[in-house]
């Protein structure tokens, strides 16, 4: 019997790629004779498009300033982070397929009406503050390597990812296609500026695996970088993603199926990982050492690049902004989606959402807001959403009457937990600090 069958409500199901669906089933059944890169490369995506969000225009800005503040003494709370992130995103894939509905959905079969209609107002201005980070940062982009006015370059990054988005009519392969390029991008950006830096690799790894601190402010700055990297649209996304990308039923394929999630989360995850390490090493070798500790905006960073590292150098840190800076808005209004959806059960023309969802960065521009300093706002609003998203996942990922053979093993909820109170508090602190410290 075959147990593979795409769901048709869904838009990229409905126009599959049929070759990676039958590739896909030829796998899982044991029918497959290509070799190992071949087997996995039908069920590489889904987590490449939500680890946009831990590439986006907001982590070049915690990222740079860590580096410029503290050197490498913060790479290991990047690694620290990511691998939180990789446990949060494998259940978030593991809800998908093994229920076939996303994590919005849950909630809203588990939750009393009121807070669904509270979890999806909440889930909604997290998603339009997260597009305006994501917005804002690919208009700074035009705007730095252009001159282009920001107001233009706004309107611009809307068509781009009009353009973007456009491609799911396609199929979910082209989507996918071309947000992984973007992704790979912004990689090659940043290993041609390790190249041109030059880090010490000793140094680097050491302060990659030892934690260290050097005062209140490096803790703050910690906090700023660990308690932004999870995403609460990635996490409603990424369900959303495997929930009917390749559905099986039987059991022991569901497990196959998995395991080829897990490698796609820790290739897509640990990607992002080395691209913000990139980031910090790059600030760390160019800001720190130079004595320039106090670059605080993106465009600081820019400018600064050039009478220090040659032409090139802005060049290349101005494409990788503006490559996640147009992958991440287009995710994060696909996540705006999967958010509607989910809770209201109800669904928007995308490019109505991606009008409404843009508005907001368009007003910002006009109106002469500092897009850095927004776009750190921004991640305010972020601390507030994280909560409603992370703990129903864990409470849901934990339950055999919903997830069966994928129910959670007792450590994995015990881990889960853990790096959830720990996000979770770290953002409340960063609130605090935002809001009443000095």
């Amino acid at each position: 019997m075959n147990t593979l069958k795409p769901i048709k409500s869904n838009s990229a199901a409905r126009h599959g790629d049929k070759s990676t669906l039958e590739t896909a089933h030829e796998v899982l059944t044991g029918q497959s004779k290509k070799g190992w890169f071949a087997r996995i490369l039908p069920f590489m995506g889904p987590a490449f498009i939500a680890s946009v969000a831990y590439m986006d225009p907001g982590n070049f800005a915690t990222n740079i300033q860590g580096g410029a503040k503290f050197g490498y003494e913060l790479l290991w709370v990047i690694v620290a982070s990511n691998l939180m992130a990789m446990l949060i995103q494998t259940l978030s894939a593991k809800l998908g397929i093994a229920t076939g509905q996303n994590l919005a959905e849950h909630c809203r079969n588990q939750f009393p009406r009121w807070a669904v209609w509270s979890m999806w107002a909440l889930a909604e201005l997290v998603a339009m503050a997260t597009d305006l980070a994501e917005f804002l940062g690919a208009a700074l982009a035009l705007n730095l390597l252009f001159g282009m006015p920001l107001l233009w370059a706004g309107f611009l990054t809307a068509i781009i990812t009009f353009l973007i988005l456009g491609l799911e009519r396609f199929g979910f392969r082209p989507l996918e296609a071309v947000i992984t390029a973007l992704v790979g991008v912004v990689a090659a950006s940043y290993l041609i500026e390790i190249f041109l830096v030059k880090p010490n690799l000793g140094d680097v790894l050491y302060h990659a695996v030892v934690p260290h601190f050097s005062g209140t402010e490096s803790v703050l700055v910690a906090t700023g970088i660990l308690g932004a990297t999870v995403m609460p649209h990635a996490i409603y996304l990424h369900s959303a993603l495997t929930q009917d990308r390749i559905v099986v039923k039987d059991p022991k394929l569901q497990h196959k199926l998995f395991r080829f999630e897990i490698i796609d989360v820790l290739v897509a995850m640990g990607a992002a990982s080395l691209i913000n390490m990139a980031m910090l090493i790059m600030a760390a070798n160019t800001f720190h050492q130079q004595g320039l500790s106090q670059i605080g905006t993106i465009e600081e960073a820019y400018r600064t690049l050039q009478p220090l590292l040659g032409s090139a150098a802005s060049v290349v840190f101005g494409i990788s902004l503006l490559a996640s800076g147009l992958s991440s808005s287009s995710v994060g209004t696909m996540a705006g989606q999967v958010i509607m959806q989910g809770f209201l059960h109800t669904h928007i023309a995308p490019w109505i959402r991606r009008l409404v969802t843009m508005l907001p960065s368009l007003i910002v521009i006009a109106i002469g807001l500092d897009p850095t300093r927004t776009l750190v706002l921004s991640q305010v609003v972020l601390s507030f959403g994280l909560p409603f998203a992370v703990i129903p996942l864990v409470m849901f990922t934990r339950r055999k009457d919903l997830m069966g053979t994928l129910v959670n093993k007792p450590i994995t909820t015990l881990l889960a937990s853990l790096a959830a109170a720990l996000i979770v508090s770290l953002n409340l602190f960063l609130l605090y600090q935002l809001i009443f410290g000095s």
